[in-house]
């Protein structure tokens, strides 16, 4: 029909509208007044747009609400344009620069002569009620490149007009400009209808930047902040981030003695007794479990010539994250201590000749690791430049990557669930710029989609964030109050093995390349701890806390029992404690409560003459009295690493997967 234009929806079913149509007049009329009061966004033909963008031809369209997560970052951008524009109205010498989304919120860059207090954000979050309350439209005008150039030259906005230049020599002809409340700032959008669509902002602190992280450019004040879709939501979200405070890993590695750090050894943590048992206990298990299912444990240098970071094309592409040594027979920085286990496990593949009948070949390493990470990137547990990794590297024919999947996922499912962590699949398909041929990468991504549909594990797709050697998929936890970290990653490498000129012998006697899959379920120790202490609230499950009991007596006079009861507990391969100091039992205990001990163990006269203890969980329940050897049953039980419970269970007889 002339004039007319097919709009197909989510659902498959197609509607007919008049070309020039807006999507929100569209959504009005041909949907219905209750999506087109939600709708706050648009996706025609998958590209993101404004309500008043016009349907010229035949598109499929798909509304975004605030219910999702591209509704959210919707409201969260445009919130960054109305917090801007609130420091303008006060401070309008402050000159703007960028402001994209980021987790839980924004953040928006200003340059401005001193640094704004919290008085100021108090200000402009004053403002910023105004600006919603005005529910002004966000109107958008596409304007030639050079117009664009001369009106923020106009505006005195240099830091606009170099982007704007930027995208003048990238070729760019037009730019989108997006106004409200009388201001105007570059943007690509889309943006909310109006302000007034944006009821839940608020200011969480300032900071110091530099323009585009360049220490040489001028210092910005960085504004930081958070929108949601409704005042509960925010609430909530304040609440969370007062709870994480208290869980902060830094806070509570301090309070328990678990680990510390140095200035002479920045990056790299010093583990106390404590928190060195939770990092053998962690490894152990681990290694037990792996060796379990099939995997060889090895071990390999941890220094290497350059030649090998050549091969792996790390050496061009990766050295400035390297720790260099100097070679004394070359006087040059020949040398790096290893970054990654994977190259040194190639070699080591590569060093034999392997049948098909070997493959899968597992082998796996718990190595100390050493990368270079920029100092002001790093903070506690989480980022450092010395770490370790339950590090695996699985060498096998394309034929096999279904059922290896599907092993693994299995393993990372039994981990994960042994710690109470949820966790989201997430399939990351070919990025643009990759490696390969589309046929590979066709078998590659079908091989992880079939092991995720063979075990009816839900996924989302991640498209184009793959690596550039192959597919992955990676485990995003959620921990107990609801936060997300990245963990696990199962990725397909068809590179390394050319690069490596990796092979093995066939059934017909022919070489044969193999695939390689990296895989981690923990990642680095030392994050994993970092997760579990948050996780955890420092309060470890008996099998994984560093002390698991701490005997307290009501005087003195009944610490001989005490002493018999330890060394029992002790000899039975318990983690006890015998507090010996002459304190009143109230202060024992709550010293053992502070120090987040599962159990403090009370003996009296009552307990000595019986030969036992009362046993006080952490949290003040009272457990009924013991004899010694019940209690040391009962703690043993408790002690098991859940994961390791079952000998007989194989990694590959069917998941118990949960997504989160």
């Amino acid at each position: 029909m002339v004039g007319s234009v097919q709009v197909t929806l989510p659902d498959g079913s197609v509607k007919t509208a008049a070309r020039g149509t807006t999507v929100a007049d569209f959504v009005r009329e041909a949907i219905g007044p209750g999506l087109a009061k939600a709708a706050l966004a648009a996706k025609l033909d998958g590209r993101p747009v404004d309500l008043t963008r016009k349907i010229e031809d035949d598109a499929r369209l798909e509304v975004i609400t605030a219910k999702s997560d591209e509704g959210l970052e919707v409201i969260r951008h445009s919130s960054a344009h109305i917090v801007a524009s609130a420091v303008q109205r006060i401070h309008p010498d402050a000159e703007v620069t960028i402001g994209p989304v980021i987790e839980d919120g924004f953040y928006y860059d200003f340059f401005f002569p001193r640094g704004f207090t919290p008085e100021d954000l108090e200000k402009f979050e004053a403002e910023i009620a105004k600006i919603v309350a005005e529910d002004s439209p966000f109107e958008r005008t596409d304007v030639p490149i050079d117009d664009a150039i001369a009106l923020f030259l106009e505006m005195g906005e240099k830091f606009k007009v170099e982007i704007i230049e930027d995208l003048k020599a990238k070729g760019e002809t037009t730019v989108g400009l997006y106004r409200h409340a009388g201001w105007t700032d570059l943007c690509r959008g889309p943006h909310l209808p109006s302000t007034g669509k944006a009821p839940a902002i608020k200011l969480m602190s300032v900071a110091g930047a530099y323009w585009r992280g360049d220490s040489t450019k001028p210092q910005l004040q960085r504004i930081y902040g958070t929108s949601w879709r409704n005042k509960k939501e925010l609430d909530e979200y304040l609440v969370r981030l007062e709870e994480a405070k208290k869980r902060d890993h830094r806070k509570l590695g301090r309070e328990l003695d678990l680990f510390a750090f140095h200035p002479f050894a920045p990056g790299a943590a010093f583990w106390t007794d404590k928190g060195t048992t939770i990092f053998r206990l962690l490894g152990e298990a681990m290694r037990t479990l792996v060796i379990r299912n099939g995997y060889q444990e090895i071990k390999t240098p941890l220094l290497y010539n350059k030649g090998l970071w050549e091969t792996s094309g790390h050496w061009g592409k990766y050295k400035e994250n390297m720790f260099l040594v100097l070679d004394s027979e070359t006087g040059e920085h020949d040398m790096s201590l290893k970054p990654m286990n994977c190259p040194s496990h190639h070699l080591f593949f590569g060093m034999k000749r392997h049948s098909y009948r070997e493959l899968p070949l597992r082998f796996h390493t718990q190595d100390v690791l050493h990368r270079n990470e920029p100092s002001g990137s790093l903070g506690g547990l989480t980022r450092v430049r010395q770490f370790q990794q339950d590090d695996a590297h699985i060498y096998l024919a394309e034929s096999q990557i279904t059922d290896e999947v599907v092993r693994l996922v299995n393993l990372l499912d039994r981990c994960y669930d042994a710690f109470g962590l949820t966790y989201e699949a997430m399939l990351s398909t070919r990025p643009a710029e990759r490696l390969g041929d589309d046929a590979t990468w066709d078998r590659a991504e079908a091989g992880l989609r079939n092991a995720l549909e063979v075990m009816g594990l839900p996924y989302r797709v991640n498209e184009g964030d793959g690596a550039f050697y192959g597919p992955k998929i990676d485990f995003v936890v959620s921990d107990s109050i609801g936060r997300k970290w990245q963990l696990g990653t199962i990725q397909l490498d068809y590179l390394a093995p050319e690069r490596f000129d990796l092979t093995f012998v066939g059934e017909d006697n022919q070489p044969h390349r193999p695939v390689v899959i990296h895989r981690a379920i923990f990642g680095s120790f030392e994050r994993f701890i970092a997760i579990c202490i948050e996780h955890f609230a420092g309060a470890f499950p008996a099998w994984l806390a560093p002390v698991q009991a701490r005997i307290v007596t009501v005087s003195d006079r009944q610490l001989p029992w005490a002493r018999q009861v330890w060394e029992r507990m002790r000899e039975a391969g318990l983690r006890v404690e015998l507090d010996e100091r002459s304190e009143k039992l109230g202060a024992k205990i709550r010293d053992a409560q502070l120090e987040k001990i599962p159990y403090a163990l009370v003996v009296g006269d009552q307990e000595v003459e019986k030969q036992g203890i009362s046993p006080r969980r952490l949290g003040g329940e009272n457990l009924e009295f013991h004899p010694v050897d019940a209690f040391i049953q009962r703690l043993k039980e408790e002690g098991r690493i859940p994961f390791l419970l079952d000998e007989n269970r194989k990694a590959e007889s069917g998941s118990n997967a949960k997504a989160g």
